[in-house]
């Protein structure tokens, strides 16, 4: 990977690392490292880097804010592209908000509903990125990104960039074409917003953020939500009449709070949560007949 270390920083693309813990990236607070981590100055460094990772023909993908994420102990193979401040432009037309996919979503949600602006009241208290949310189509509260999102901006691998319409975006229930077909790195999106009382909108903001506040661990670095709910029933719900509320392996432990969240009670694995992940799978499937999916992402070495 030194070739491709010295070619990304003669080229000068922004902050290059080499074998960087993403512990340090992700909520959770685990992972360990990439072999190269990347964060471009902006879109066209964004570009340079597609093209060199292709002309060496190693892996890559791509972090925000590193919510709904779990990386292996063993770290990453290839290259890390993390979008930040490069990517944290925000303009608001009207209606139309045009933001950079590094912006983070809770900020969004709480300047836009200071401008009087409804529609992204559920994402108060979410953490992530926007291109992170478009990318998982984020949501809570009845609502999600699909609801919102115009159009997308996506950096494709060939270093083509398009605008994706909502319906090219294939959004469906805590995912994106962008996960299942056509691999790329959302780096901004139009999104279509309503007028409303400026008022509501906040004190709705407000009572969603103080939701999770009351009902999740955010006391503890956690992934979000562990499973997808196999609705019509509700994976917490499944998970606390199992008795599991406050099993732990190693140092991962089911939140007392809330058992669809996973939470780092300080020195937590990957392999802890991995494993308490198919403990939780085995009891439900035992219990109910139920199989669980993972909402986080687990990604790199095994």
């Amino acid at each position: 990977m030194d070739a491709i270390v010295r070619e990304l920083m003669d080229a000068n693309v922004g902050k290059v690392k080499r074998n960087e813990p993403l512990a340090n990236y992700t909520t959770i607070k685990i992972g360990g490292p990439a072999d190269v981590l990347v964060e471009p100055n902006d879109v066209e460094s964004l570009k340079k880097t597609m093209e060199i990772i292709r002309k060496h023909g190693v892996k890559w993908r791509a972090i925000g804010r590193g919510s709904n994420l779990l990386v292996s102990d063993l770290g990453i193979e290839g290259v890390v592209i993390k979008l930040g401040d490069g990517f944290a432009n925000l303009s608001i037309n009207g209606t139309e908000v045009t933001v950079g996919g590094g912006y983070s979503l809770i900020k969004l949600a709480t300047v836009i509903s200071k401008q009087g602006l409804s529609g992204l009241e559920f994402a108060g208290g979410i953490p992530g990125s926007v291109g992170g949310a478009v990318y998982m189509n984020a949501g809570a509260h009845g609502s999600d990104m699909s609801k919102i999102v115009k159009k997308a901006q996506i950096l494709f691998e060939d270093g083509s960039i398009e605008w994706l319409s909502n319906e090219e975006m294939e959004f469906s229930y805590r995912t994106s074409v962008l996960q299942r077909k056509r691999p790329g790195i959302c780096i901004a999106a139009v999104l279509q917003l309503k007028e409303g009382k400026r008022e509501e909108i906040v004190a709705e903001m407000q009572k969603n953020k103080d939701y999770r506040r009351e009902t999740q661990p955010w006391n503890y670095p956690c992934a979000g939500s562990i499973f997808r709910n196999p609705l019509p029933n509700y994976a917490g719900k499944l998970i606390e009449t199992a008795g599991l509320k406050g099993y732990s392996i190693g140092g991962a432990k089911i939140s007392e709070q809330h058992a669809n969240f996973i939470v780092n009670t300080g020195n937590a694995k990957a392999e802890d949560v991995l494993n308490l992940i198919q403990h939780v799978k085995n009891i439900i499937h035992e219990s109910y007949g139920i199989h669980l999916e993972t909402e986080v992402e687990i990604i790199g070495r095994t």
